[in-house]
């Protein structure tokens, strides 16, 4: 069945660093766009980054452009958020949904991973 799990999150401080992780199984993973989303508490899931294309565009969030790197292995099945420099504002529930074929949304999600920012 199709499965996605991330990991990788935790405390850090304001300047601080993460690598957050999605594996994927159950589907082909080279053949979707990967992305990441994230939903601090109270507040509604917003975009962060993606891979688009052929999987050489990358795509960020201002918020996040410079400071964050995602990345990708087909043969892990795998996608990857490099946190850098981070920021109070960053802290929310990191995902990384399956597009939808249809629809322009996503079919997929994981339970996401806690990333929390704080002195």
């Amino acid at each position: 069945q199709v499965q996605l799990v991330e990991s990788g999150g935790g405390w850090v401080q304001p300047g601080g660093s993460l690598n957050l992780s999605c594996a994927a199984s159950g589907f082909v993973f080279s053949a979707y766009a990967k992305n990441w989303y994230r939903q601090a508490a109270g507040k509604e899931r917003e975009f962060v980054a993606g891979i688009f294309g052929d999987g050489s565009i990358n795509k960020y969030a201002d918020s996040v452009k410079d400071r964050f790197t995602i990345s990708r292995d087909n043969a892990k099945q795998s996608v990857y958020l490099q946190m850098n420099k981070v920021e109070p504002e960053d802290t929310a529930v990191y995902y990384c949904p399956r597009p939808s074929r249809g629809g322009g949304n996503y079919d997929y999600w994981g339970q996401g991973t806690q990333v929390t920012v704080s002195s």
